[in-house]
């Protein structure tokens, strides 16, 4: 099924549904080095005025992914509840765009909404909003998930310690993590990317956060952020894991290319979930996605880069992750190339998550090549913050000296939650106070330093 649109005196046609998405996406490097990006500003609004007319019901109907080709098409169809999409049934994509925006889409209406919205309906809606729509709708969005503290709660903000050390030396993650915790990082998870994805380094990472965390009773999780695999085999060989990690994409071929598959995924929540180490709740998984990933696996089917992105997180929402986390500029300048690009794609990112219903955070960063800076960051995490996000990232200093990119500081993260009365996790908040962490003080606690500095 094809559509069209006539704008300026030219009928702008377009072949099928991957092609009108694709075209009514604000631009971006990723679509146009993949050969699908609006010809011109005339398409591009011509498709978005199409889109805008489309009733989310054809979503139901036509897939951008072949549905016998690919288990990720398979389970946003077979799983969608018609019951609850019921109430929005009868709207066009900018009939819900209005409907967003009005009060009648209240915190508890979009929670009831969101298992009847398919990840395309989510994007499709985005291309037609302006920032501060995206901003405005997420805010409204309430997500909560639980391990060992409550993350998602209105009025909080928390932060991933990212203690990352080139080598993996213990005194140089025990330095982060003193730090990143003086500055309130860490409610969200103690999360590790190690140096290399061997088991034994990931026992040896998971010993050194599960001591730390036992020895200072931080109300927090842990997780390296290893494949998959190599967490099911530390959790065979009686490993602490908390949470497993695993970075997920938005068909079954860029999965393929991770290495994993939804029954995979299946296998490790169960897995997980025997080792019952939460206190307060069973959220069990960390996911992180990207925009681009598909494209660079040459396994995006023609889709625009940020539909497969939202397709992402229906992977992510099959297994009730405690945390997902768009790596929004980390990919590099191909598929985003400057501050504008990171800024809207990282908006919508958030919004979509958040839409269909998942705790979701966002690594505020660029690589080094990119054409962004350090405002374009401070004014994306403002937005952020004002949108609702769950969590960002605490980095020492901002940038990660082992992946080589610039993300969000200890600093940054305390500051945006004294900008906007922001507070931690409650449960860390509370930590916070017994340790004496905060206020006009920042010597750090003698409980404190020499549990850190035993890991020396």
């Amino acid at each position: 099924m094809g559509f069209a649109q006539v704008v300026g005196g030219t009928r702008h046609v377009f072949a099928d549904l991957r092609t009108l998405l694709a075209c009514a996406t604000p631009f971006r490097s990723g679509d146009a080095l993949a050969g699908i990006a609006a010809t011109s500003a005339q398409q591009r609004v011509a498709a978005q005025r199409a889109l805008a007319d489309l009733p989310l019901r054809h979503f139901l109907a036509e897939a951008v992914v072949p549905y016998e080709g690919d288990e990720v098409t398979r389970l946003i169809l077979d799983r969608h509840d018609a019951a609850a999409f019921a109430p929005a049934a009868h709207l066009t994509v900018g009939g819900f765009r209005d409907w967003l925006l009005s009060e009648a889409a209240t915190p508890a209406a979009l929670a009831a909404l969101a298992p009847g919205l398919t990840p395309e309906m989510a994007a499709a809606v985005s291309k037609i909003m302006r920032l501060s729509d995206l901003v405005a709708v997420a805010a409204k969005c309430r997500v909560v998930t639980r391990f060992r503290n409550t993350i998602g709660l209105d009025g909080r903000l928390s932060i991933r310690l990212q203690p990352n050390d080139p080598t993996d030396d213990p005194r140089g993650i025990a330095a982060q993590i003193v730090d990143g915790l003086m500055l309130g990082a860490g409610d969200a998870v103690i999360g590790i990317n190690p140096a290399t994805d061997s088991l034994d380094a990931t026992l040896r990472l998971l010993d050194l956060l599960d001591g730390v965390r036992e020895r200072c009773a931080i109300p927090t999780q842990s997780c390296v952020l290893a494949h998959v695999t190599t967490t099911m085999l530390a959790m065979a060989r009686g490993a602490p894991v908390d949470l497993v990690f695993q970075s997920v994409g938005g068909t079954e071929a860029v999965n393929r290319s991770f290495g994993v598959s939804l029954e995979l995924l299946a296998e490790a929540r169960e897995a997980a979930l025997s080792l019952r180490r939460g206190t307060v709740g069973e959220n069990v998984f960390y996911f992180e996605t990207g925009q681009g990933s598909a494209l660079s696996a040459d396994a995006h089917h023609g889709c625009d880069q940020q539909t497969i992105e939202a397709r992402a997180y229906a992977v992510a929402r099959a297994f009730a992750p405690l945390l997902v986390n768009s790596v929004v500029g980390f990919i590099g300048p191909e598929y985003l190339y400057d501050g504008k690009q990171i800024t809207r794609a990282g908006l919508e990112d958030h919004f979509c998550g958040k839409l269909l219903g998942l705790p979701m955070g966002v690594d505020v960063c660029y690589t080094n090549h990119a054409e962004a800076d350090g405002d374009d960051m401070d004014a994306l995490l403002t937005l952020l913050g004002v949108a609702g996000v769950t969590y960002v990232m605490g980095v020492a200093g901002a940038d990660d000296v082992m992946l080589a990119y610039q993300s969000t500081s200890f600093h940054d993260g305390l500051a945006v939650r004294a900008a906007l009365g922001k507070r931690p996790a409650p449960e860390f908040e509370a930590w916070m106070e017994r340790m004496g962490i905060g206020g006009a003080t920042r010597e750090v606690p003698a409980r404190l330093a020499p549990a850190l500095i035993g890991l020396a």
